[in-house]
């Protein structure tokens, strides 16, 4: 999608029966037009589709602002509002948030994923509040009789100082209504932001510290029924026979029966991603009858044979193949290592890499690997569905309701209109909640029992069902000459089922002979994106290869990534470098300033750096690090990104800490193995994650101050701190880690 929004092409106005008026916006409309809201109803004018959010200003003052995205904590619901309340010039404590419902006539790109909720909408949002407020000023003028550029807003409130007379939104919002819809109504200069670059408190932190109901596991509506699903043991299993009779018996069960998730031939979408397509569900009338009933079933199950599916993402259609066979981690691993020897897909190359290899004085080798990662979400995966005939209702977390929206309506053929999603808020999510097959699970339960259905994951259920980040594998190898030059860089990644390799990323640009490639390696282990998909294993591997290269070229690691990057500036190789080289040396100068690095480390601190540009953002990262009891302990972290214009500061570096502590913990201890097809890890006693006790003492977080538009926050720390740890632990102990979790040769 293209920033490339009009202002006239997506606003609206519509005045409220009680006397106010509400704005609404419209991404791709090509002609927007006033409606009225009367007490008879909304009469719409057939062109406003698609409106994306709106404000309301009511008579007495009050400004409600409609929050469209998902939230799961990255405190959009909080940051989006405020780009509009700047622009509105209000009081921001007046500014009452809800979150918006999915609707796929009102709103568009309603998702949380690839940190792009602000990115996307912060052109859009600021034209909506600066035109609301250019429409409460004509008001005000006509009011008054004065000339317009004579009208000014503070706090909500609109004054003529010539005559001294003033009125709030609220006294002229009606009238604001029947106003023109301005073309192109003035931004403010980004030096004189109130909101924006202000910290606020999270508009949902109290109901979340008291308790309130806001996620989807608090839903409960009348004659609700509870679900459970039992899958195969085993990935590479599927169903044989099934014998419930014992179960049928049981206290407070209703019925026992399995589903298909999609029938044979189903043509998928990118994100219709599933681990089993036959399942076993129990349904009854409480969550403790049900488990219970699960324990009694007999199941038999039998090894599937090799298939294919079809895919089609956005159009473009692919093969996928599901072999057949129970896999194992260990056997993952060294079909790796194998494929990593063989001839790969060139993805990039660069001036003549193999001469430059053939003619090294020195050839630098390593290769990295990292295993499957679960997701985890604080809250399992959950989801009220109520199906009729005619139509279908959802209550539920989830990232992506307009990819979910199109398969609920293809799966269950139904109208797309009469899929009603209602979104709550989200216990974690970090890519898991894109993929909607729980939905398409509790629909297809809730049209069986012909009742209101809850669907719950235990958390085994959810830990061993997939969707997992892919095992990767990548060996980087550096060419030098006599004098201990870099002449030539390749990089060659491969995975189950996908490489990592982002073959446009530095130091590509920055090397005459550069090459890169990759491979895959088909599989039934179900994989799903996964925070900062990709980039979460490729930047540990990249800056891990840099650090000892800079070792072994007897440069500093901070100054050697500088002079690459200058080389990048000055001197460019290729035209499809996707960073930008000033970005992302600044976050190395300013962490290299905040950390005072090259300063004397103290006895005992032992210290690592890395910096990484994913999500059109950049971040880097060192790490100070001692040794206790023969174990890693991270004392410091100081960090530093550059994601454009910070909206919340106070939420940003709850971020960045947040990505910092989630980074550590995944490099030092995450791994979902399986033995045979079964996952060896099925909850937090054999999953090992970071502890209270184990987090940084202290976290540093600093933002390079632009003007630029902001770019993504969520994601683009989280990449960099595997390398930086990584780094830390080999100056810490001497030794070199290649294999994530690296805690297992600690």
């Amino acid at each position: 999608m293209k920033n490339t929004y009009s202002r006239r092409s997506f606003l609206k106005v519509s005045a409220l029966s009680g006397g106010g008026m509400m704005l609404g916006f419209n991404w791709f409309a090509k002609d927007i037009k006033a409606a009225n809201l009367a007490p008879g109803g909304l009469n719409v004018d057939p062109e406003w589709v698609q409106v994306n959010g709106y404000i309301k200003i009511t008579a007495d003052n009050r400004v409600t602002i409609m929050a469209p995205n998902p939230e799961f904590g990255q405190n959009v619901k909080t940051s989006l509002p405020m780009i509009v309340a700047e622009e509105l010039d209000v009081d921001w404590k007046a500014v009452v948030v809800e979150q918006a419902p999915y609707n796929t006539s009102l709103y568009v790109r309603q998702f949380a994923g690839g940190s792009q909720s602000v990115r996307t909408t912060w052109k859009p949002l600021r034209a909506a509040g600066a035109t609301a407020r250019q429409m409460l000023r004509e008001a005000a003028a006509q009011t008054w009789n004065v000339p317009v550029e004579e009208v000014s807003t503070k706090a909500g409130n609109l004054y003529h100082e010539k005559s001294g007379k003033s009125a709030t939104y609220g006294d002229l919002a009606a009238k604001a209504a029947t106003m023109p819809v301005p073309t192109d109504a003035p931004l403010k200069p980004v030096k004189d932001f109130k909101i924006v670059r202000s910290s606020q408190k999270n508009v949902d932190g109290v109901n979340i510290v008291t308790g309130k109901s806001l996620f989807g596991l608090d839903y409960r509506a009348p004659g609700m029924l509870i679900a459970m699903i039992q899958h195969p043991p085993a990935f590479g299993l599927k169903l044989k026979s099934l014998d419930a009779g014992r179960s049928r018996k049981m206290p407070g069960i209703k019925d026992v029966f399995t589903i298909t998730v999609f029938p044979e031939g189903y043509e998928r979408a990118a994100f219709d991603t599933r681990t089993f397509n036959e399942l076993v569900v129990v349904v009854g009338n409480s969550t403790w009858e049900v488990m219970n009933a699960r324990k009694k079933l007999n199941i038999e199950w039998e090894p599937i044979t090799e298939t294919k599916e079809t895919v089609n993402a956005w159009g473009r259609k692919r093969e996928e193949l599901i072999p057949a066979g129970l896999e194992s981690s260990e056997a993952h691993l060294n079909k790796m290592l194998e494929m990593a020897q063989k001839p790969a897909t060139q993805l990039r190359k660069d001036g003549d890499p193999e001469s430059a290899f053939q003619n090294a004085a020195r050839i630098v080798e390593r290769t990295y690997t990292a295993p499957f990662l679960a997701h985890n979400t604080m809250e399992p995966m959950n989801c009220f569905a109520h199906v009729t005939e005619t139509e279908a209702l959802f209550v539920t977390p989830l990232q992506a309701p307009e990819f979910a929206e199109k398969t609920l309506a293809k799966r269950l053929e139904l109208p797309v209109e009469k899929i009603d999603i209602q979104m709550t808020r989200m216990g974690g999510g970090f890519g898991r909640r894109a993929y909607p097959h729980y939905m398409v699970e509790a629909a297809l339960i809730s049209r069986q029992v012909k009742a209101p259905v809850k669907l719950v994951y235990t958390r085994e259920d959810d830990m061993t069902y997939g969707i997992y980040r892919p095992a990767y594998t990548a060996t980087y190898r550096a060419a030098l000459d006599a004098a201990n030059n870099l002449t030539g860089f390749h990089v060659k990644g491969g995975g189950i089922p996908e490489h990592a390799v982002h073959a446009n990323r530095f130091p590509a640009g920055a090397v005459d002979n550069y090459l890169a490639e990759g491979w895959e390696i088909p599989s039934n282990i179900t994989i799903g994106a996964f925070r900062a998909p990709r980039s979460n294993f490729i930047a540990a591997a990249e800056q891990s290869f840099l650090d000892e290269l800079a070792e072994v070229m007897g440069k500093d690691p901070i100054d050697f990534r500088l002079e690459l990057l200058k080389r990048a500036k000055e001197n460019p190789v290729g035209t499809a470098n996707d960073y930008d080289a000033d970005r992302y040396a600044g976050v190395l100068k300013l962490v290299k300033e905040k950390s005072n690095w090259g300063s004397p480390e103290k006895s005992g601190l032992h210290r690592g750096v890395a910096a990484y540009f994913c999500h059109n953002s950049y971040a880097a990262h060192v790490i100070d690090m001692t040794m206790k009891d023969g174990q890693p302990a991270v004392e410091n972290v100081y960090s530093a990104v550059d994601c454009g214009i910070v909206i919340n500061p106070d939420a940003a570096a709850n971020m960045v800490e947040g990505a910092v502590i989630d980074g550590i913990g995944n490099a030092l201890y995450g791994a979902l193995t399986l033995k045979d097809g079964v996952p060896e890890q099925n909850n937090f006693n054999s999953y090992r994650i970071i502890r209270h006790n184990e987090i940084p003492r202290h976290i540093e977080v600093h933002f390079v101050e632009n003007d630029i538009d902001p770019t993504g926050l969520g994601e683009p720390p989280f990449p960099p701190v595997f390398g930086a740890l990584a780094n830390a632990l080999y100056r810490a102990t001497g030794k070199r880690y290649y294999r994530q979790p690296f805690s297992k040769e600690l």
